[in-house]
């Protein structure tokens, strides 16, 4: 038997959840992944799985056993790269996730300098705030805004992207300027951006001084897409609080109008986040170095 090919298969399917999406991470059939478990729990004389035509259950020795094993293919995949000419010259397929924001202005443009050093790698760029399961989808890393709303993840902050209060012109024209953060909440209409992963709304947040005021709007319109909240805003749909690299441009050929000057917005810390248990390999560190070089200079803008 080969023991290690059979405690990877059994870590991707604890992992994963079943034996088919263990072998489509695996790249191997099946009934291949089914017999590799199978002589491992005869090889160990107990029962690491219960399956049923719904769901795989890991039993009690399944559990310990997973701890200990998927520890062990982490070292050993390591040691191979470690040893190995991919150390050098990394190459495969990375699982990256992101928003459409940071993708569009921040990392497709230069993603010709990171295949001119590492041309072997293949990446699969996910676009989205949608929820998802790194586990079962094989994600490595992901680039967020915002808090992690998973506490089991591993979460590395990069930077900071500054938010700016504005409205279209031909909102501004039509329901004229708010005097203070809360003639918002009583007097205007907003465009809201709500958490994919919660659904939550996000209130605005305002900063003066000592003061900090949060205000949740009245609005016709929420989104949970930065492109998309953009849009709606510029469309004249209401008051909103946009990432400033977004819309520095817009700003300045006078399509939004900067709202509340003596009050700040507040500001998005940038994460870059991993699954738990996840081996991070020699193709993950070298993107996230770059991913991190790129992004870290990215500061709130000044108040236009």
């Amino acid at each position: 038997m080969d023991q290690l090919s059979a405690m990877r298969a059994f870590v991707r399917v604890v992992e994963t959840g079943n034996f088919t999406r263990a072998s489509e991470t695996l790249q191997m059939p099946k009934a291949t992944v089914t017999n590799l478990i199978q002589n491992l729990e005869r090889h160990l004389q107990t029962k690491l799985l219960n399956r049923t035509t719904r769901r795989v259950i890991v039993t009690t020795d399944g559990a310990l056993y997973y701890e200990r094993a998927a520890q062990i293919v982490a070292e050993v995949d390591e040691l191979d790269a470690s040893l190995s000419q991919a150390q050098s010259s990394p190459g495969g397929r990375l699982r990256v996730e992101m928003s459409g924001a940071f993708a569009d202005w921040f990392v497709i443009p230069k993603l010709g300098d990171f295949y001119r050093k590492y041309p072997d790698i293949r990446i699969d760029l996910g676009i989205g705030d949608r929820p998802v399961d790194y586990l079962v989808e094989n994600v490595d890393c992901a680039l967020r805004g915002g808090e992690p709303a998973d506490q089991s993840l591993i979460a590395r902050r990069i930077a900071e992207v500054g938010l700016i209060t504005c409205a279209a012109a031909s909102y501004v024209a039509e329901a004229g300027l708010p005097d203070t953060p809360h003639d918002i909440e009583a007097n205007h209409r907003c465009v809201s951006y709500f958490a994919a992963q919660t659904g939550r709304v996000m209130p605005f947040t305002f900063r003066k001084d000592h003061e900090e005021v949060k205000v949740e709007g009245r609005y016709r319109c929420a989104v949970n897409d930065a492109r998309s909240y953009v849009t709606a805003a510029l469309s004249g749909y209401g008051i909103a609080q946009l990432p400033d690299f977004m819309v520095s441009d817009e700003l300045e050929r006078g399509a939004l109008v900067p709202l509340l000057p003596d009050w700040a917005a507040g500001t998005i810390p940038l994460y870059i986040v991993y699954p738990p248990n996840r081996h991070l390999s020699n193709k993950v560190r070298v993107f996230v170095d770059w991913l991190v070089r790129l992004l870290s200079d990215i500061r709130p803008a000044e108040r236009v």
